[in-house]
């Protein structure tokens, strides 16, 4: 990701928390005509578990209203990406069979602390990473894909990119004693060194093709 500006959308938040670009190697992969029903499959997916982790958030935490209100809207946007996905897998004839998850949300997850109220921040911080890949992977695609996925990747870049963002504040306002920039530089790391690695499966936010 060269360019600050894609899309109309300014891609210089994205590019400067994240540590690393998307591997020239997935990019290529993601072009191939092989892969491109296992990349819609698994983007449907991940905007489910985007919607599921926002609600499940709002079912935990419910005395923070700030928390309650911000994240019924990304999980309602979430949804309505979910549907678009799938209009494009259907009008393409593509079935939806089921597909394994990839290594990069388990690996970040793992990295949770499972004690309040560090769970709360990391979950936060991880959500922050995983939106913020997402948007840089829209970007990313761009060029590869035909004219319609292309104008829709572009939709969701203008749609999402302020996503990141959202769980950021979050975590500054909830959560203002903590250092948040101590715990988000370890899971930045592991963000990092799984896009950059090797990975068996190709997936929307798999790593090096193998």
């Amino acid at each position: 990701m060269t360019a600050a500006m894609v899309s109309g959308v300014d891609m210089s938040p994205i590019r400067d928390f994240l540590l690393c670009d998307t591997p020239q190697a997935w990019i290529e992969a993601a072009s191939a005509e092989q892969n491109l029903h296992t990349l819609l499959i698994d983007h449907a997916n991940c905007e489910k578990k985007a919607a599921s982790t926002a609600l499940q958030l709002m079912y935990r935490y419910v005395e923070y209203p700030s928390l309650l209100h911000k994240l019924s809207r990304l999980a309602r946007e979430e949804l309505r990406h979910f549907e678009q996905v799938l209009a494009i897998i259907e009008k393409r004839g593509m079935p939806y069979p089921q597909l394994s998850a990839a290594r990069y949300a388990a690996g970040l997850r793992d990295k949770v602390d499972k004690n309040e109220p560090y769970r709360l921040l990391d979950t936060l911080l991880v959500g922050a990473i995983i939106e913020a890949r997402s948007c840089e992977r829209f970007a990313a695609v761009l060029p590869v894909l035909d004219d319609e996925l292309a104008r829709f990747y572009a939709s969701l870049l203008r749609s999402e990119s302020r996503h990141f963002m959202d769980y950021l504040s979050l975590a500054r306002e909830l959560l203002p004693g903590m250092d948040i920039d101590a715990r988000l530089q370890p899971l930045l790391e592991a963000e990092q060194l799984l896009i950059q690695s090797v990975d068996s499966e190709f997936r929307f936010h798999s790593g090096v093709p193998q």
